[in-house]
């Protein structure tokens, strides 16, 4: 399956890792092109954090493993995008 894209809602540490040490770790993954992460929360001790990753046949297994490795923990997958291209999210209007 080619996964081109995908978003993950992720927890990690407020200091570990920092947002540059979990980037690196999951630009390391085969496949992977782009990395942006976006601080959605923050409490005392944890940052939460959206993740969209995008590339061609990004290494789905080794994208979890290396996320999980850093100490952060994954909450949901959000949105995923497989095939040839790249399908822009079309807003739809409500009647």
């Amino acid at each position: 399956m080619n996964i081109r894209r995908i978003v993950l809602d992720v927890d990690k540490g407020l200091n570990r890792p920092t947002l540059v040490e979990l980037a690196s770790a999951i630009e390391r993954v085969p496949g992977v092109e782009a990395v942006n992460i976006i601080v959605t929360e923050m409490d005392m001790e944890t940052m939460g954090t959206n993740i969209t990753v995008e590339g061609t046949n990004i290494n789905y297994e080794e994208l979890i493993e290396s996320i999980e490795n850093t100490g952060s923990a994954i909450h949901s997958v959000d949105e995923i995008a497989v095939g040839k291209r790249l399908i822009e999210n079309v807003r739809r209007t409500q009647d």
